[in-house]
C-alpha cells in the first residue's frame, strides 16, 4: 500500500493515517491476536490463579498491539510529531481496536496498555520510565530479560523486559535513527547522545553473545555545587576552600578516577569558580558539562558517518582551540593523543585549563598522561614528556567510589617538579579509613604553588593545611 504525501501538520498525518489503516487492519490484528493470545491463556485458567492468567493475557496483548501499531504508522508521521499528537493517535488506535477484541482488559491495564505503547512510539520502549525517573543514574540493558540500574551509587535489578531480541533491537534502532546512528553486522557497536543530553553505548551480536546489551548514562540537569558535595561529605570543607582558591588562581587541574566516581560532577563544580569575564572553551566526546558562564563555546568531536567520513577527534578540536582565543580550556576527558596538544597548551598561556582522566591513583594518573602523549606518534624521550607533565600541571584531584556507592575526594595531589627524570608530588588532602569511617584530612604539608595565588591576588590560608 503506498503511502500518501504527508501534510504539513504531523498530528493529522498520524489520526487520518490510522483511520485509513484501521479499517482495513483492524479486523486481522484482532483475529491474528486471539489465534496468539488464545492458545497461551486457554488451559491456564484452570490452573493459575486469575491475577496470574490475567497478567500473561496482557503482555500478550501489547506485544502483538505494539507490533501491529509500527505496521500500521508511518514512522516519519511518527518522528514529526508531538508527544501530544502521538498520544491522541494512540487513543483513536486502541478506541478502534480494543473494541474488537474479546480478551478483557481492566482499566488499570487499559491505562498501562495506553503508557506503555506511547512510550514503545517515542523511541525508548521499556526503558522510558527509567528515563523519567530523577533518581537513576544509569541504565544497563544485558540482553532483552535482564535490565539493571545505578541510584545513588547503587546497583539494582528492574522488572522491566522486553519481549525478545527483535523487541530490543527495534528499540535500539529508533534510539540511534534520532541521532544519525545505526548499527548492524557489519558495524556492531555505536556511542550517541540522546536529546536530552544523556550518553548511549550499543553493542549487539556477534560481539555481543547473549543479546544487544545498551548502557545509559544519565543526564543530570541538576548538577551539584561544591558546598552540596561538602554537606554530603564528598570533600571537607577545607580542601573545597583551597580548590576554590585554586581555581581562581588559574592552577591547571586534572580530576581523575575510575568509572562513576564522579568526575564529570567535580569538573562542574570547579568550574563555577572561572570568573565571568573569561572566554572557557570546551571540547568533549559527548557533551556533558554543563557551564553558565556567559561567554562559553561548546565543542563535541564527531565520530564518522555510515560512509566512514567527516570524522572529528578530540584533538583536532584542541589544535582548534588555540585559534579561537581562549582563557581556559576544559577537556572533558582526555583518552588519547589529545592529551599531549592539551599538555602544550597549558604551557603556552592558558593556564587555568582543566581535564578528567581515568585511573586508579594520582601516580597511575602520571603513568596515563604519559602514555597517552606517546599515542601521538611523536617520539620525545621520556625525560621530555615528565618534564612537560609537571611543567603544565599543578593539582590532582582523585576521586574514588566507596562502598555503598559513596563517591568522595581520596587525594590532592600537588606536581612540585621533576628530579632525575622522576615527576615529584605531594599529597595535600588523603582519605583514610579510621574505624568504620571514611575521613579526609589535610596531611599539614602547605602548597609549594604560593606564588600562583599571589600573582592573581588570590588568599590562601595557611590554616586549610593543618594537620588535626
Amino acid at each position: 500500500m503506498s503511502e500518501d504525501p504527508l501534510p504539513r501538520d504531523p498530528g493529522t498525518t498520524l489520526r487520518d493515517n490510522l483511520r485509513r489503516t484501521q479499517h482495513q487492519h483492524s479486523s486481522l490484528i484482532a483475529e491474528r491476536m486471539r489465534s496468539l493470545a488464545k492458545p497461551a491463556m486457554e488451559g491456564r485458567m484452570l490452573r493459575e490463579d486469575p491475577v496470574q492468567a490475567t497478567s500473561t493475557g496482557y503482555d500478550q496483548v501489547r506485544q502483538r498491539l505494539h507490533r501491529a501499531l509500527v505496521d500500521v504508522l508511518n514512522p516519519q508521521a511518527v518522528a514529526n510529531a508531538t508527544l501530544g499528537q502521538i498520544e491522541t493517535a494512540v487513543d483513536d488506535y486502541l478506541a478502534v481496536t480494543l473494541e474488537a477484541e474479546t480478551i478483557p482488559l481492566s482499566r488499570v491495564e487499559r491505562l498501562r496498555l495506553r503508557s506503555d505503547l506511547v512510550y514503545e512510539l517515542i523511541g525508548l520502549g521499556p526503558l522510558a520510565p527509567l528515563m523519567a525517573d530523577a533518581t537513576v543514574a544509569d541504565i544497563l540493558v544485558n540482553g532483552p530479560h535482564t535490565v539493571f540500574v545505578e541510584r545513588h551509587g547503587v546497583l539494582e535489578s528492574t522488572d522491566v523486559r522486553f519481549h525478545d531480541n527483535e523487541h530490543l533491537m527495534l528499540t535500539i534502532e529508533r534510539i540511534l535513527s534520532r541521532v544519525g546512528r545505526r548499527v548492524d553486522e557489519g558495524s556492531p557497536m555505536a556511542d550517541a547522545r540522546l536529546p536530552d543530553g544523556s550518553r548511549v553505548n550499543v553493542i549487539i551480536p556477534p560481539l555481543s553473545i547473549d543479546g544487544p546489551a545498551i548502557s545509559i548514562r544519565r543526564f543530570m540537569r541538576d548538577i551539584l555545587r561544591l558546598e552540596e558535595l561538602v554537606e554530603r561529605g564528598s570533600v571537607p570543607r577545607r580542601a573545597a576552600q583551597f580548590l576554590r582558591a585554586a581555581v581562581q588562581a588559574r592552577l591547571n587541574i586534572v580530576v581523575s578516577g575510575a568509572t562513576g566516581s564522579g568526575k564529570t560532577t567535580m569538573l562542574n563544580c570547579l568550574s563555577h569558580f572561572i570568573g565571568e569575564d573569561e572566554r572557557v572553551l570546551t571540547i568533549e566526546d559527548t557533551a556533558e558539562l554543563i557551564l553558565s558562564h556567559r561567554h562559553l563555546v561548546r565543542l563535541e568531536a564527531r565520530p564518522s558517518n555510515t560512509e566512514g567520513r567527516g570524522f572529528v577527534s578530540i584533538r583536532d578540536l584542541v589544535r582548534n582551540a588555540l585559534r579561537m582565543r581562549p582563557d581556559r580550556i576544559i577537556v572533558g576527558e582526555a583518552r588519547g593523543s589529545e592529551a599531549l596538544d592539551m599538555l602544550q597548551a597549558m604551557n603556552t598561556g592558558h593556564d587555568g585549563s582543566l581535564t578528567t582522566l581515568h585511573s586508579n591513583s594520582p601516580r597511575d594518573t602520571l603513568a596515563r598522561l604519559e602514555t597517552m602523549m606517546l599515542m601521538a606518534d611523536v617520539e620525545l624521550p621520556q625525560r621530555v614528556l615528565r618534564e612537560q607533565i609537571a611543567s603544565a600541571i599543578q593539582l590532582i584531584v582523585h576521586l574514588n567510589r566507596y562502598e555503598g556507592g559513596q563517591r568522595r575526594v581520596a587525594f590532592i595531589t600537588e606536581i612540585t617538579g621533576t628530579d632525575n627524570g622522576v615527576v615529584l608530588t605531594q599529597d595535600l588532602f588523603v582519605t583514610r579509613r579510621e574505624g568504620n569511617a571514611l575521613v579526609t584530612r589535610p596531611t599539614g604539608i602547605v602548597s609549594a604553588h604560593a606564588e600562583h595565588f599571589h600573582e592573581r591576588d588570590v588568599v590562601l590560608d595557611p590554616e586549610l593545611f593543618r594537620e588535626d
